[in-house]
């Protein structure tokens, strides 16, 4: 939580101009002023935020996803994640991703944390939670532009997969670790 201790570290904006605006983000490069008085500039992304899930089935597994990334070239193993629309409930966001992503519904969600993707360039708040007393519904929608793999490890065998670097996505690195870290892995 910021306080009055932290202004000589604050920066306040003078003015600033969009350069892009997109369906999911915004481009805004701001024209600042440092806490001693000096300027600078200041290239954001603006986003809406997300939500993230480790959905942990009945035996311990969590269910993760496998999916193309157009920025990275890479197909990247993930936790089930999903934008929020404007104005939506977290919460709520959670249950139609893990429904999207996975074609399963949860009876309990329990709030992981909150934090920042990437805040040197970014506003984007992702919202964590555990996913449990998992069903199958059989839908697995996804998006239109999607193309989603669903795998199933055992926990041991995620956590390895940090290991050994085949799990890169700091999203998932720091959900499948809370998880770990508070027992729920």
């Amino acid at each position: 939580m910021p306080s009055m201790s932290d202004e000589h570290l604050r920066e306040t904006k003078i003015d600033g101009e969009t350069l892009f605006e997109g369906r999911i983000l915004r481009l805004e490069v701001d024209r600042v002023r440092l806490a001693d008085g000096g300027e600078s500039r200041r290239e954001v992304v603006r986003h809406g935020g997300a939500v993230l899930l480790v959905p942990v089935t009945e035996d311990g597994c969590v269910l993760l996803v496998r999916q193309h990334r157009y920025p990275t070239g890479e197909v990247l193993l993930e936790v089930p994640a999903g934008t929020l629309e404007r104005g939506e409930d977290p919460v709520a966001c959670a249950h139609r991703e893990l429904d999207e992503e996975t074609g399963h519904i949860a009876d309990e969600l329990i709030p992981l944390g909150e934090f920042f993707s990437a805040p040197g360039f970014c506003d984007e708040l992702l919202y964590c939670y555990v996913a449990r007393g998992l069903r199958p519904d059989g839908r697995l929608t996804g998006d239109s532009d999607e193309r989603l793999e669903v795998v199933a490890l055992a926990a041991d065998e995620a956590l390895a997969a940090i290991e050994s670097g085949e799990i890169r996505d700091c999203k998932t690195l720091a959900s499948l670790l809370l998880a770990r870290r508070r027992g729920y892995l």
